[in-house]
């Protein structure tokens, strides 16, 4: 496991970066925490990673929006998911392997998703922007973030 501190907003994103370095375009990121913790910024840095140049925001109420890199990046919201129906209806399973898929909320899907999946729990650390990344399946090098 991977334990990176963020100290803000634009570190958190940082460390997307770092992270979008080492995709090869079919991978699960599942991120886990709270409202507020930096999905969408991290998500943000790691689309930034993968040349996307249009604004990314959070898909709460879409549960999916898409973004043209040098991958496809699907970036869902899982909040409201309850069930299995709830999962399919939200064409989750279509999306696997056609590009990169980050994954909002992924506490709520935890038994649909991969074996494979890079599992990313986020959680508040000492200061109000202060966060603790800890990341399981996933190498970083040592530079950067």
């Amino acid at each position: 496991m991977i334990r990176i501190v963020s100290d803000s907003p634009a570190h958190t994103e940082k460390i997307g970066e770092r992270l979008a370095a080492t995709l090869c375009g079919t991978e699960v990121i599942a991120l886990f925490g709270g409202l507020g913790m930096g999905k969408t910024a991290f998500t943000r840095g790691l689309s930034r990673g993968l040349g996307v140049t249009e604004g990314v925001s959070s898909p709460t109420f879409a549960l999916v929006n898409e973004y043209g890199g040098k991958f496809k990046i699907y970036h869902f919201d899982m909040y409201r998911v309850q069930s299995w129906d709830d999962l399919y209806s939200t064409g989750f399973f279509d999306y696997l392997e056609n590009g990169v898929l980050v994954i909002e909320w992924s506490e709520n899907i935890e038994g649909a998703l991969p074996a494979d999946a890079i599992k990313i729990s986020i959680s508040r650390g000492e200061g109000d922007n202060q966060r603790i990344f800890e990341i399981e399946g996933a190498q970083l090098d040592d530079t950067g973030a």
